[in-house]
């Protein structure tokens, strides 16, 4: 599990040879082969097929694990009577847990590995999910906020290795496009929650509110929430299974080290302080971290509100209704990343993101302005455009980190950042309650659309100057070779 060692040996044994062009080979234990070479900067000379799509499928299981919050919003609103500000702690109690331990996480990882990393945090997944079914014994709305917080903790494990990972897993070249690709199996996870939550959680006949309201007795009415709460097991009973599966695989399969080597190609180091040190510095990195976090609240935000959206411009539907548009919303996510991973083999990234930001903030004002059932289909189609968004920001944002021995607490750091889907969606219950209207709090998200924009505007004028700047030095330095040879 841990190929640091193994690494270490075979990099003692290599000194002599040219690893930064040929690469060092895993020697780590695993029944599943390995068959690419470990490069001085970290990156391969290739990626591993088998072990980048094992990577690949960790990623919707966060995803699944987010999209059940938003159809447990919905329930939790109705069976314990909150309003839109006090449902949005369920996102508070989820993201909070990843701010808490993705900087411990990426210590663990240093010291470790990646794939050590990767198992931490799929087992602690495993018991969050376990503690699911006691707290549908004990009932309340704290101890069910304590269960997902507890799977926070092992999904801020899991992202902060698998995210960075799989941008290293393979050429330098191609990192923003291999985190994209990871990335798109997220939506499926998105999608797989929602359904989950569509068909084991909600169901037919009248609205739950409207149900409980209705409730003759007391008692009928405790035992209409009692099953509605028992209902949400039914779904962490199916993601159980798919993690222990996974566990198995990863603990079977020999995985690249993926971490930059020194002149004597041993593993380089750097301290925690010297690498906040650094990365605060880096004033392009920090503007990523503040684009993140409000990218993952608007994120956090458009879904956990397009159900309520749904059921407040018509009130004659259910949840189970309504969450056939949450459906649709992921559905046009997992459609607009796939469109941007083709445009970006054709395209500038940062001109991909700047069109797609762009694209959001009028879906926005759509949503805002208008006051009928259309608004909600523009939550779908704002839902496309939020697409690469997170796997763009995050692969552009550790690719400025120039000195790649500060990579692991940087992924961290930028999942640290995902503490904004604890803060946009409170602020937009909050905002809806002040309000009284779900549809004008959605203008909470044009200004984190806004952020995006200008934040690759910013990487897209760094990026040229850059180049400029390359291509004056390569003129200088032919200019230098001609005065030689004319001497």
């Amino acid at each position: 599990m841990n190929s640091m060692r193994d690494d270490a040996g075979t990099s003692a044994a290599t000194t002599a040879t040219t690893e930064g062009e040929v690469g060092l080979p895993n020697t780590s234990w695993g029944l599943i082969k390995d068959r690419s070479r470990q490069l001085r900067d970290g990156y391969l000379d290739r990626t591993p097929r088998f072990q980048f799509i094992l990577l690949s499928i960790c990623f919707p299981m966060w995803g699944m694990a987010a999209s059940m919050n938003d159809i447990l919003i919905t329930q939790f609103k109705a069976v314990f009577e909150l309003s839109d500000f006090a449902s949005a702690f369920v996102q508070s109690a989820f993201y909070g847990g990843y701010f808490l331990i993705a900087i411990p996480a990426s210590r663990v990882i240093r010291r470790t590995s990646y794939k050590t990393g990767l198992l931490i945090g799929l087992s602690v997944y495993v018991l969050g999910c376990v503690l699911f079914f006691p707290a549908s014994q004990v009932a309340t709305y704290a101890v069910f906020l304590g269960s997902l917080f507890s799977i926070a903790i092992g999904l801020s494990f899991l992202e902060t290795s698998a995210n960075t990972y799989s941008s290293m897993i393979g050429e330098r070249k191609k990192a923003t496009l291999r985190l994209n690709i990871s990335q798109t199996f997220t939506a499926v996870g998105f999608l797989g929650g929602a359904v989950l939550g569509k068909y084991l959680v909600f169901t037919d006949g009248d609205a739950l509110h409207a149900q409980i309201a209705n409730a003759a007795t007391e008692a009928e009415r405790a035992a209409i929430t009692s099953e509605a709460l028992g209902r949400t097991l039914d779904p962490y009973k199916v993601i159980l299974v798919l993690l222990l599966v996974l566990v198995v695989l990863i603990a079977i399969t020999q995985y690249p080290h993926s971490k930059p080597l020194r002149e004597d190609a041993s593993e380089a180091k750097a301290p925690l302080g010297e690498t906040l040190a650094h990365l605060l510095k880096n004033r392009i990195f920090c503007a990523g971290i503040l684009t993140q976090f409000l990218y993952v609240g608007m994120q956090t935000a458009l879904w956990s509100f397009t159900i309520r959206l749904a059921m407040d411009l018509d009130p004659s539907i259910n949840e189970r209704s309504a969450a056939s548009y949450l459906i649709a919303g992921f559905i046009a996510f997992f459609a607009g990343k796939f469109i941007a991973n083709v445009l970006m083999t054709k395209i500038d990234e940062d001109l991909v993101l700047i069109g797609y930001a762009a694209l959001g903030m009028l879906t926005i004002v759509y949503i805002v302005a208008v006051p009928n059932f259309t608004s909600v289909y523009a939550a779908i189609v704002a839902s496309a455009l939020l697409g690469p968004c997170w796997a763009t920001i995050f692969a552009r944002n550790l690719d400025v980190i120039e000195d790649k021995r500060f990579t692991e607490t940087g992924g961290a750091i930028i999942v640290m950042s995902i503490i904004g889907g604890a803060f946009i969606p409170a602020v937009q219950g909050l905002l809806s309650d002040s309000l009284g209207s779900m549809r004008l709090s959605f203008l909470v998200n044009f200004f984190c659309f806004g952020a995006v924009l200008l934040f690759f505007v910013a990487l897209r004028r760094r990026s040229l100057a850059q180049r400029t700047a390359a291509r004056a030095d390569a003129t200088a330095d032919t200019a230098g070779d001609a005065r030689t040879e004319v001497r």
